[in-house]
């Protein structure tokens, strides 16, 4: 019986298992690396062990640090969770080599399933070999680890060697293991996967099936169970394949087989051999906790005889410390509040006042909806969304609510091609109007009572802010009833609460300021100083980093003085184990090259200058 449990991982799917662990009476063990010192999963489990050494990104690879920690702490189990040695054989050898509980499918079903070569030959199908034109497009993809990393598409076969080369590069740097393979790339299909679990008694269930389509750098963001839309005939092919896929490596545990399908054909992707992110959707239409089977599992206990019912649907989203609008860029900063309405399911790792950092990937929670019907469940997570209070760093929020509730995607004709065609639709900023006034008159309340107020007309207070990218002014005036603004009644303000009265209609606005950062409801806005700093200004055509991290190369042969063309990539930032690629804005010369492989910016750093001609 597993009394005492170490959990290999990070962030909110560590906070998740330590949850189960606490309802079944289990002790919990976490470790860290130095920048998770004082991460939510450190603080809130029974013990944590600093992973000491490694650099951050790298910390939670040290498969013999983890192992040495778990002795030391006198777990008895170890769960690795999703990525990092989630699926890396010999880490769970190592695990049973020190007699400890694997929480996880024997190392072998690992070994063949883990590298997505190897897992297409056991299905009989097989990677492209030398690629031609008439081949394209096809996708470059990592055989080992998931998440999106070490994938590329390629549209023209001058592109291929570049993809390559790049997809090597952060597949190496994501999982310790930079071979890719080239498979052809289906557009306009869904991404549909089959939850199995199996126990050591020769039983393997299929618990339904889970719509992953929209998806961004081929990572998914709004996932939902049952996949709809499907036929009962091609939902039993999907469940067939699966289970057939885990009983061919002796499969145990939790698990997931992923297809894409295409009209009525499932071409298959890939088993992950391990607990998926977008788990809670299946455990929400089962009733079932599917941590809990895997410890039931690990401990030799049989499934239930009876397998669970679905009933309902659930819908989940993935929300992101990033900025859809630019390139996804990762944000990070104080999380300074962070709060849900009741009624949906949080899974997160962040508490208020937490540091969003650059080692990790940026999500900050999944946010899941469970209702009678697909409808219900897809107002109830939007409105959840809409309603929830996140102050700090720029996310994907607005994205998700507007996803949600898209009519290709409430009609269920969504596929992997949905943020392709939508994306800009969907990011157009449409912050509320009144926000900087609310804004303005919150900072001047306190204010009012102390000479602001004059006996004879007077030129209006004036405030500046950034808002949407945009700068925006807006005036008011002390009066003898206190507060006014043209073209509204000002019915309160104090700091945290304005109500303003427009055409009629009363509305309130709720404040919150943390520095020159400011929220009002959903709308993020920076205060900006009466006067601008003309010392400020970059020159026309600079590149600025748009996210802090690690310039990890420049294009071969690329100096100042070179001759680029609008598009054509310069060089490359790796931030949260993501490659973002900095490209020219405009044809012209390359006036100054500042960065350099190896160095470290942070947001807003000169890389480079083009001269458009």
């Amino acid at each position: 019986m597993i009394t005492s449990l170490l959990v290999a991982n990070r962030g909110e799917i560590a906070c998740r298992i330590f949850r189960t662990c606490g309802e079944l009476g289990i002790r919990t063990v976490a470790v860290y690396s130095d920048a998770d010192a004082n991460a939510l999963h450190a603080r809130v489990a029974d013990a944590a062990v600093r992973l000491p050494g490694a650099a951050p990104a790298d910390t939670y690879l040290a498969g013999d640090l983890i192992v040495k920690a778990a002795v030391a702490s006198g777990a008895d189990a170890v769960h690795p969770g999703y990525g990092f040695l989630s699926e890396n054989a010999d880490f769970a050898r190592a695990v049973l080599d020190a007699g400890l509980v694997w929480i996880g499918p024997p190392p072998e079903a690992i070994e063949a399933m883990a590298s997505k070569t190897r897992a297409k030959e056991l299905m009989g199908l097989a990677p492209l070999g030398e690629v031609t034109e008439a081949d394209l497009p096809v996708l470059v993809k990592a055989a080992a680890g998931g998440g999106g990393r070490g994938m590329r598409i390629v549209r023209r076969l001058e592109e291929l060697d570049a993809a390559l080369e790049s997809a090597r590069a952060e597949a190496a740097g994501a999982f310790g293991d930079g071979e890719v393979f080239v498979e052809p790339y289906i557009e306009h299909g869904r991404h549909i996967e089959v939850q199995i679990i199996a126990d050591t008694h020769g039983t393997v269930r299929a618990l339904g099936t889970r719509d992953c389509s929209l998806q961004r750098r081929h990572q998914k963001v709004i996932e939902e169970s049952p996949a709809p839309g499907l036929t009962e005939g091609l939902t039993d092919e999907l469940h067939a394949l699966a289970v057939r896929a885990a009983r061919a490596v002796d499969y145990v545990g939790a698990g997931t087989v992923e297809f894409l399908v295409a009209g009525d054909k499932a071409h298959f992707l890939e088993m992950n051999t391990r607990l998926q992110v977008e788990h809670p959707v299946t455990e929400a239409v089962f009733g079932i906790d599917l941590v809990a089977e895997q410890i039931r599992v690990a401990e030799g206990h049989a499934l239930a005889e009876e397998p669970p019912r679905a009933r309902g649907h659930a819908v989940e989203a993935r929300l992101y410390a990033e900025d859809p609008a630019h390139d996804w860029a990762p944000q990070t900063g104080t999380l300074h509040r962070f709060a849900v309405p009741e009624g949906v399911r949080l899974d997160t790792g962040f508490t208020d006042g937490d540091e969003i950092g650059v080692h990790y990937d940026p999500m900050l929670a999944k946010l899941v909806a469970h209702a009678p019907t697909r409808a219900g469940a897809i107002r109830k997570l939007a409105a959840a969304l809409e309603r929830a209070t996140i102050h700090g760093p720029v996310t994907n929020r607005d994205l998700l609510v507007r996803s949600l509730r898209h009519e290709e995607f409430t009609s269920a004709r969504m596929d992997t091609g949905f943020y392709d065609r939508h994306l800009t639709a969907l990011t157009r900023a449409t912050p509320d109007p009144y926000a900087p006034l609310a804004a303005a008159l919150a900072d001047a309340h306190g204010r009012s009572r102390f000479g602001g107020w004059r006996n004879v007309p007077s030129q209006p207070q004036v405030k500046r802010y950034a808002m949407a990218g945009e700068e925006v002014e807006v005036h008011y005036r002390h009066g003898r009833a206190g507060l006014e603004a043209d073209g509204v009644r000002v019915v309160h303000a104090d700091a945290d609460l304005v109500v303003l009265e427009v055409d009629g209609v009363r509305r309130n606005f709720k404040v919150a300021r943390y520095g020159d950062d400011i929220h009002v409801d959903a709308t993020r806005l920076t205060a900006l100083p009466r006067f601008p700093d003309p010392t400020a200004q970059h020159a026309p055509g600079s590149l600025l980093a748009p996210v802090p991290g690690t310039v990890v190369r420049v294009a071969e042969g690329l100096t100042a003085g070179a001759a680029v063309r609008a598009g054509e990539p310069l060089l490359w930032l790796e931030a949260m184990k993501m490659e973002h690629k900095i490209a020219a804005p405009a044809t012209g010369t390359l006036s100054a090259l500042h960065a350099v492989p190896g160095q470290q910016v942070t947001v807003g750093a000169l890389l480079a200058v083009v001269q458009e001609t």
